[in-house]
């Protein structure tokens, strides 16, 4: 998946274990494993916020986007483009 989550980096900085972070955020530990591995499907906005809040960070740090097989040389995702006909 393209998207990475950064969040062991931000828990490193702040010196907060995984049960630490899952508690303050109101997530459980296993959630928290999902989001770490790159598991996750979709995270909530709510959820969001509540882990800027406790680590102090923009959504920016938690979540980056990485290039994979799927992108043309110009980054733009390469779609099958059918015609209505």
């Amino acid at each position: 998946m393209p998207i990475i989550v950064d969040i062991d980096v931000l828990l490193a900085k702040n010196k907060m274990s995984v049960a630490e972070f899952a508690n303050a955020v109101g997530i459980s530990p296993a959630n928290v494993a999902v989001l770490k591995n790159g598991r996750a499907k979709a995270v909530r906005f709510s959820t969001l916020e509540a882990i800027c809040s406790v680590l102090k960070c923009q959504p920016g740090d938690i979540l980056r986007w990485e290039s994979d097989e799927g992108q043309s040389s110009s980054g733009a995702p390469q779609h099958a483009v059918r015609n209505g006909s």
